[in-house]
């Protein structure tokens, strides 16, 4: 699996398509098969969309627009006008398609009812104001995601990725300074 889904909403697990922001951004949809495999793999989503040069670029200002909101949002802010035009903008497009069977839930649809179902996600945690929207804690990581843990204590975006890594940099400095004759 290439792509994470530990934010709690679609929305910003696009957002979070962009690794690193601050220091070294890793841009994971480098071109329009990443965007159609990033749908694919999410749950939410229709699994087989195509992507044209135009939708994907309209997908790419959606994700910095997500972004951007959410931060608003996280540092109670008034919300940028632009980004709000843009995700209100997606949110108006048709809606994907969802049929029940035996099988389970099948939803279809075209790459823009993926993104608008993308940009409703996304309004509806920044329009509830008692959605706890964080950062991860991780030094070096900027994955978005809705701390819903008892307590709101949640601190990494996941724990197989970010939070074992924080958890094995403490042991090894727990271990370096018993090494060292240092208890803490």
């Amino acid at each position: 699996m290439r792509f994470a889904f530990v934010s709690g909403n679609p929305a910003l697990d696009l957002a979070g398509t962009v690794g690193s922001r601050r220091d070294k951004p890793v841009d994971l949809l480098a071109v329009p098969a990443d965007l159609e495999q990033w749908v694919r793999e999410c749950d939410e989503l229709p699994d087989q969309v195509t992507a044209d040069v135009a939708t994907f670029t309209s997908a790419l200002q959606l994700r910095e627009a997500i972004y951007q909101l959410a931060l608003d949002r996280m540092r109670e802010r008034r919300f940028a006008p632009r980004s709000l035009d843009i995700v209100n903008d997606a949110a108006v497009g048709p809606v994907p398609t969802v049929e029940l069977s035996d099988a389970g839930l099948y939803l279809s649809g075209d790459l823009r009812s993926a993104l608008a179902h993308v940009a409703r996600s996304g309004i509806a945690v920044f329009a509830d104001r008692h959605a706890c929207l964080k950062e991860c804690g991780r030094s070096g990581c900027t994955r978005l995601y809705l701390d819903r843990s008892r307590g709101a204590r949640r601190t990494w975006c996941g724990m197989e990725g970010c939070g074992s890594r924080v958890k094995a940099a403490a042991y090894r400095a727990r271990k370096q300074a018993v090494k060292q004759g240092y208890r803490p």
